[in-house]
C-alpha cells in the first residue's frame, strides 16, 4: 500500500465515523499538553534548567528519530524527501520553531496560573485567522465568549503581583504562533500531500539544525551540557520524559486539527488549562495570591467553559446539506 492510499484510508475513515476519532484525538491532545506542561514546569523551574531551547532540541530529535523509525518498519506512511516538500510546508517550519521556543521560554518565567491565563489569547487569535485564511464566520454567542475570556485574562493579569514582563512577551508571542500554527497545519495535513506524519517529520527537520546553530552561538548549547544535574537520575528521567512528550504533543496537535478544526484544538487547550491553573494554585509554589486575579481567573474559566460548551455541542451536531457554512468545528481548507 502506498503513502498516499494510507493517507487515503485514514481520511475516508474520518469522515464515515467522525464522532469518535474527534472525541478521542480532542482526548489525547489535552493529555499531551497536560502532562507536557507540568513536566516541563519541573525541569525548567524546580531543577532550573537553563535552555527552553536545548530542550526543543530534544524534542524535536525524539520525534524524528521516532517518526523515521517508525517509517522503516513501516507503522507509519509519509512521502520521500523532494525539493517540492520545503514549499509545501512554507511557513509552517518557522511558525513551528517560533511556537516550540516561545512556548518554553514562557513556561520558565511564569507562574502555572499566569501562563494559562494568558495562553487563552491564542482563542481569540486562533479565531481571527480562521475568520481571514479560512473564511469562516462564528455565531454572537461564540464572540461572546471570546470577550469574556479576554475580560477575566485582563482582569487577572492586570493584577498579577508577580509581574515578569519577558515572561508576558513571550507568552503574548506563544499565543500569535500557537494560533498561526493550528490555521496554517490544517491547511497543510492534506492526505494527499505530505500527511500528517509527513508535517510533523519535515517540520522537525527542517527546524532541528538551525535551532542547534542558533543555540551554539549564544552559549546555551553549552550552559546547557555543563547542567550540574545531568548525574541527578530523576532529572535525567524526566528530561527524556520531556522529549517524548513532546513528540506526544506534536503528534497530538497534528492529529486533533486533522480530525477536527484549528479552533476546536484551542478549545481543549483551553479545557485543559483550566485544571493546570487551579493545580499551579496549589502545587506550582509561585502563584501569589490576590482576590482581583483569582476573580480575573475565574472569569477567564467561566468564558473558557461557555465556549467549549458551545463549540463542542455545535460538533455533536450532525453536519446537514448546505450547513457547512454555519458548522463551527468544520474548516473549509
Amino acid at each position: 500500500m502506498s503513502a498516499g492510499q494510507a493517507a487515503a484510508e485514514e481520511e475516508d475513515a474520518a469522515a464515515e465515523s467522525p464522532a469518535l476519532p474527534r472525541v478521542l484525538s480532542a482526548l489525547f491532545y489535552g493529555a499531551s499538553s497536560f502532562f507536557n506542561v507540568l513536566v516541563n514546569k519541573a525541569l525548567l523551574s524546580a531543577y532550573s534548567f537553563p535552555s527552553p531551547v536545548f530542550l526543543g532540541i530534544g524534542q524535536m530529535a525524539a520525534t524524528i528519530l521516532i517518526l523515521y523509525v517508525s517509517k522503516l518498519r513501516k507503522i507509519v506512511h509519509f512521502p520521500d524527501f523532494d525539493k517540492s516538500i520545503p514549499v509545501k510546508l512554507f511557513p509552517l517550519p518557522l511558525i513551528y520553531v517560533g511556537n516550540h521556543l516561545s512556548g518554553l521560554s514562557s513556561t520558565s518565567k511564569l507562574s502555572l496560573p499566569m501562563f494559562t491565563v494568558l495562553r487563552k489569547f491564542t482563542i481569540p487569535l486562533t479565531l481571527l485567522l480562521e475568520i481571514i485564511i479560512l473564511g469562516k464566520r462564528y455565531p454572537l454567542n461564540i464572540v461572546g465568549s471570546v470577550f469574556t475570556i479576554i475580560l477575566g485574562a485582563f482582569i487577572a493579569a492586570g493584577s498579577d503581583l508577580s509581574f515578569n514582563l519577558e515572561g508576558y512577551i513571550f507568552v503574548l508571542l506563544n499565543d500569535i504562533f500557537t494560533a498561526a500554527n493550528g490555521v496554517y497545519t490544517k491547511q497543510k495535513i492534506d492526505p494527499k500531500e505530505l500527511g500528517k506524519y509527513g508535517v510533523l517529520f519535515y517540520n522537525a527537520c527542517f527546524m532541528v539544525i538551525p535551532t542547534v546553530i542558533f543555540s551554539f552561538s549564544t552559549g546555551d548549547f553549552q550552559e546547557a551540557t555543563h547542567f550540574q544535574h545531568w548525574t541527578n537520575f530523576l532529572f535525567v528521567f524526566q528530561f527524556i520524559l520531556s522529549c517524548l512528550l513532546g513528540f506526544l504533543l506534536m503528534y497530538s496537535t497534528v492529529l486533533c486539527s486533522y480530525y477536527n478544526s484549528a479552533l476546536t484544538t484551542t478549545v481543549i487547550g483551553a479545557i485543559k488549562n483550566i485544571s493546570i491553573a487551579y493545580i499551579g494554585m496549589l502545587i506550582g509554589g509561585d502563584y501569589i495570591f490576590s482576590m482581583l486575579n483569582f476573580v480575573g481567573l475565574n472569569i477567564c474559566m467561566a468564558g473558557g467553559l461557555r465556549y467549549s460548551f458551545l463549540t463542542l455541542r455545535g460538533n455533536s451536531k450532525p453536519a446537514q446539506p448546505g450547513d457547512e457554512e454555519n458548522a463551527l468545528p468544520v474548516s473549509k481548507s
